[in-house]
């Protein structure tokens, strides 16, 4: 299994900003410390402008590479523009890229970075500037290399600028599972939703989980899965307003890999959010997921 990581490109942020971009870096440190092959580590390529432009808008593009984003567009993206930013932003998407190829062959793949959902095809938000999911998706079409994806959002947060851009494209299915009333305040409409009252727990969570992965497997007809991993739905979580536990989010992994293998599908496996009080819970929740689909590619 190939797992991939970006957290050396990394990006100047006020000290008291809330992104917790450090999360990456002490990640990827201690997945490297479990790794034994023929589990690697590779960094990806960044993404090109030709991928980009299969989910975002030219003239949005050219904005977010020349750094000329007005202040109201860089205010909902959330993080100060840079160089150092759009590179990064570029190989977080290359990695998803990567890790949807990789999962083609090894069965399973994981990036440490993506899931940046909230990115839509003219505009930036929520800490997202370009959208990987879609990207990646369209990218390994024109690869030729699948027909329909699958989208698995497990983020906290509504998958919406995913839901946007494939929005009349039946050649993508999008589910997205997230809390009711949390950020974005405006939902779009994915092919599936589930939404979740505030401090739903692990019980509820996976049965609803479960009920719609049933249906999501039975609707999608996908060759490809890229599944969102969100660490937020846990109860530390400072922007999260469920209450999943550990044990609960690793089940949650299991749950959708699980049935993923047995319907066939390769994974590929994005990090997408975390915003725990304690920022090692949410490197501890990613790295469980990580576990997991190293010991799924041993079943």
């Amino acid at each position: 299994m190939i797992v991939f990581h970006c957290d050396q490109f990394t990006y100047p942020l006020p000290p008291d900003h809330r992104f917790p971009a450090q999360k990456y870096a002490l990640l990827r440190a201690q997945v490297a410390a479990m790794l034994v092959p023929p589990v690697v580590l590779r960094v990806p390529d960044a993404a090109s402008d030709e991928q980009l432009l299969h989910a975002h808008d030219a003239e949005y593009l050219v904005k977010v590479v020349r750094g000329t984003l007005n202040e109201r567009e860089v205010r909902r993206i959330g993080l100060p523009w840079s160089p150092e930013l759009v590179e990064r932003s570029r190989r977080s998407v290359g990695g998803t890229i990567a890790a949807c190829r990789a999962a083609r062959t090894d069965g399973i793949a994981v990036s440490l970075s993506g899931g940046t959902h909230h990115a839509f095809a003219d505009h930036g938000e929520g800490f997202c500037i370009f959208n990987d999911s879609v990207v990646a998706a369209r990218t390994m079409q024109a690869e030729k290399r699948v027909r329909r994806v699958v989208i698995i959002d497990c983020d906290v947060h509504q998958g919406n600028g995913t839901a946007a851009i494939v929005a009349d494209d039946p050649t993508v299915f999008t589910f997205s599972i997230h809390g009711a009333k949390n950020f974005p305040f405006h939902k779009e409409r994915s092919d599936l939703d589930v939404e979740l009252a505030d401090c739903a727990d692990d019980t509820t969570y996976l049965a609803a989980l479960t009920t719609g992965m049933d249906t999501v497997l039975a609707a999608a007809c996908a060759d490809l899965a890229i599944y969102l991993a969100g660490a937020d739905p846990f109860a530390g979580d400072a922007l999260g307003r469920l209450a999943l536990s550990k044990a609960g989010l690793a089940e949650r992994d299991r749950l959708v890999i699980d049935r993923c293998r047995r319907a066939g599908l390769p994974v590929a496996v994005v990090m997408a959010g975390g915003y725990a009080r304690q920022i090692q819970d949410t490197v501890d929740i990613h790295l469980e997921t990580v576990r997991i689909c190293i010991a799924a590619t041993h079943n």
